[in-house]
């Protein structure tokens, strides 16, 4: 495995993340595993080198952290560990149980710290964006989070550019704690951050960390122009639908199939070759249900592609709205 600094800190983290949503609970989503089948995806990962995990409060209603805080702890060793969790979504149904109010920041890091079994998290990032809580509230409240020791550093997740620029300013205006990820909706289909909000944080030495590299598994190459797949996921996950199977999403999946074939390797591992070459992508999160689709993801760390093959991969691409902010 090979690591590299988090954006302009010192903090060292594997080239890929291993994305927890998929770990927790199926009463959630069909398509989640439960906590013994789980398992032994996170030993496999910390035993591959992986030192990076991302979960959040809202995945599987909180079983996730539940079902990742326990398997670290078994497994590996904290210190070496680098975690991360979010807030921002309902967990509550009443009307302070979600959002980015101090309120709501201050109650939620400490049930994550709870579920997770440990008394700080590495990363603590904002899900989404909060229209209805003023951007100075969220940033000192999660400047009050890293002082407390509660969290080692903050990160953000889809918003527009600006949204993101106006929160560096804020934190840099009252010397607060900055955000020092940016964890977007980034792959061979959605290329809309290349726009804006990378160069944005190329320019302030933001770590990136893109989720859904693969487009929920689109871009393995078995989704079917009539909707799903060959999988649970592909057959369950409705939000999969919203965000892609556009005419030309399929265009860009047809092309990924052809350079693989030539390359003799499988699709997702010239996707995240893809993304790992990209200026400014620090490590991509990436889910795996199947141990072998791990593998691939491993071993896409050591494949770089030829200039040629980046220009064929990337030639069918058509402009789309923007998709992931909510």
């Amino acid at each position: 495995m090979e690591f590299i600094n988090f954006g302009r800190t010192g903090l060292k983290v594997s080239r890929l993340c291993l994305g927890c949503m998929t770990y927790g609970s199926s009463k959630w989503r069909e398509w989640v595993l439960n906590e013994e089948e789980s398992r032994p995806f996170i030993q496999h990962a910390l035993e591959a080198g992986i030192n990076f995990f991302d979960t959040a409060n809202m995945y599987s209603d909180g079983v996730s952290e539940e079902v990742v805080g326990r398997a670290l702890r078994d497994f590996g060793k904290r210190d070496e560990i680098v975690l991360a969790t979010k807030v921002f979504n309902p967990m509550r149904k009443d009307p302070n149980g979600r959002g980015l109010s101090r309120k709501a920041i201050m109650t939620e890091i400490d049930h994550s710290l709870k579920r997770l079994g440990t008394d700080y998290v590495d990363l603590y990032q904002i899900h989404r964006w909060d229209k209805e809580t003023p951007i100075d509230e969220t940033m000192e409240a999660l400047h009050d989070v890293v002082k407390s020791g509660r969290a080692r550093y903050l990160g953000a997740s889809s918003m527009f550019a600006w949204q993101f620029s106006k929160s560096l300013y804020v934190s840099e205006l009252h010397g607060w704690t900055k955000f020092v990820s940016m964890q977007n909706h980034y792959n061979l289909i959605y290329r809309e951050e290349e726009r804006e909000m990378m160069p944005l944080c190329q320019d302030q030495g933001i770590a990136v960390i893109p989720w859904s590299p693969l487009a929920r598994g689109f871009l393995a190459g078995n989704r079917s122009k009539a909707g799903g797949g060959q999988t649970t996921r592909a057959n369950s996950d409705d939000y999969a639908k919203q965000l892609y199977y556009q005419e030309d999403d399929f265009a860009v999946a047809e092309r990924l199939g052809q350079v693989a074939e030539k390359r003799g390797l499988p699709n997702m591992q010239i996707a995240l070759a893809w993304l790992l070459g990209k200026p400014g992508v620090t490590a991509p999160i990436i889910g795996a249900s199947k141990m072998h689709h791990l593998d691939e993801a491993i071993s896409a760390v050591q494949v770089k592609l030829t200039a040629e093959e980046v220009q064929q991969l990337e030639e069918p691409y058509k402009p789309h709205r923007i998709l992931g902010h909510s």
